[in-house]
């Protein structure tokens, strides 16, 4: 099967959350002999953030750990649409400018491409529903959205039946436990700053408990401003900056734990929807400790898995235990890296992926349009 995936960036990660599970899906899908294209356009805002942060050189680590992905750039939308003519398989991920989306809809409407799909990893659905309204997706078979209740948005919006949930995973080709232990301290806290949507919850749930439980805390991430800088000064955080995702594996097997820290609109308007980094924590053996989250599809066993903190004084006993306690560190490392193994990984997704494809390949479905609410 011909697949072509339309991203914002594959080849960056600074800012690009979703570019961690693509990569290990798309590796998945090649290593199933299917081909595999991926397309960005040219001056990607979180590919222009990276070298100008970072330089070419930061582009090396994604280079070595996937040397059979590349990606390539395009300039204007006739030039990406045309290049997707006669594929099998068409993804389209929300970070994408409305005409692609639209002159792809179109080319699918004309018989030039297969399937197509929309894939929606984010919370503009709900925060921003005026930016997806300007998405014409008349054309599009249906949507892959990363969470049930996201998936339930679309369908109140027309589109039930069509509506497909396709979590995130880890990619344990690359996000595995270390294959000799090495001495660990301290916390790592692997996150990009933002837009302010966590950083009340950022406080109370990681940088107070840490340095109440006496435990060293390592920051790695984009976009911190001054203040942010400040405030992690005053709980005697050590900022690092960016770190390319492909090293994230060895920055978790140096530290005893580390600690999920979900953005808002994930705990309120779209409960039940963990970040990717959650995945792949526990696809490294590393114990994990969270801010409060639903996890209303069952995903993972919350105190077998992970530790939940209801507020700030719980988490910093759940510190204080994972520093002390060999035992529940080991339990939890090795209960939540056995969901992932059964149930969380790339290559799952990637089945789950063809599975979804095979279903939709039947002669052209209705076309679908996004209704307002």
């Amino acid at each position: 099967m011909r697949i072509v995936y339309f991203t914002h960036s594959l080849a960056s990660c600074w800012n690009h959350g979703n570019a961690h599970f693509l990569r290990g899906v798309l590796r998945e899908l090649i290593a199933e002999d299917h081909a595999v294209e991926a397309y960005e356009p040219e001056g990607a805002w979180s590919l222009d953030n990276l070298l100008r942060d970072r330089g070419p050189a930061g582009l090396d680590a994604y280079r070595a750990a996937y040397p059979e992905l590349s990606s390539q750039t395009y300039a204007r939308t006739e030039e990406a649409v045309e290049r997707a003519h006669g594929a099998d398989l068409v993804i389209a991920h929300e970070w994408n400018a409305p005409d692609l989306i639209a002159g792809l809809g179109r080319a699918r409407k004309a018989g030039r491409l297969g399937t197509l799909l929309f894939h929606d990893t984010h919370h503009r659905a709900v925060s921003a529903p005026e930016e997806m309204a300007a998405f014409d997706l008349s054309g599009y078979d249906g949507v892959l959205a990363f969470g049930e209740a996201l998936a339930r948005v679309y369908r109140a919006r027309g589109w039930d039946g069509r509506t497909f949930i396709w979590h995130e995973a880890a990619d344990t080709r690359l996000f595995q436990p270390p294959a000799e232990e090495t001495e660990r301290a301290g916390l790592v806290w692997i996150g990009n700053w933002g837009d302010g949507e966590r950083t009340r919850e950022l406080e109370t749930f990681l940088f107070r408990p840490a340095e109440a439980a006496g435990l060293t805390l390592d920051i790695y991430g984009v976009r911190y401003p001054e203040d942010a800088l400040a405030t992690l000064a005053r709980h005697r955080a050590r900022y690092h900056g960016w770190a390319p995702n492909a090293v994230a594996p060895a920055l978790f097997a140096r530290a005893l734990a580390t600690v999920h820290v979900p953005r808002r609109f994930y705990v309120e308007a779209l409960p039940g929807i963990p970040t990717i980094r959650v995945f792949e924590a526990l696809a490294c053996r590393i114990p994990l400790a969270t801010a409060p989250w639903e996890d209303a599809e069952g995903l993972f066993t919350p105190g077998a898995d992970y530790l939940v903190a209801r507020n700030g004084a719980e988490m910093e006993r759940h510190l204080r235990a994972l520093a002390h306690d060999p035992d529940l560190r080991r339990s939890l490392a090795a209960h939540g890296h056995a969901t992932i193994r059964a149930r969380h990984t790339c290559r799952h997704r990637a089945d789950e992926l063809l599975t979804i494809a095979a279903s939709l390949a039947a002669p052209a479905a209705a076309p679908l349009t996004w209704r307002r609410a």
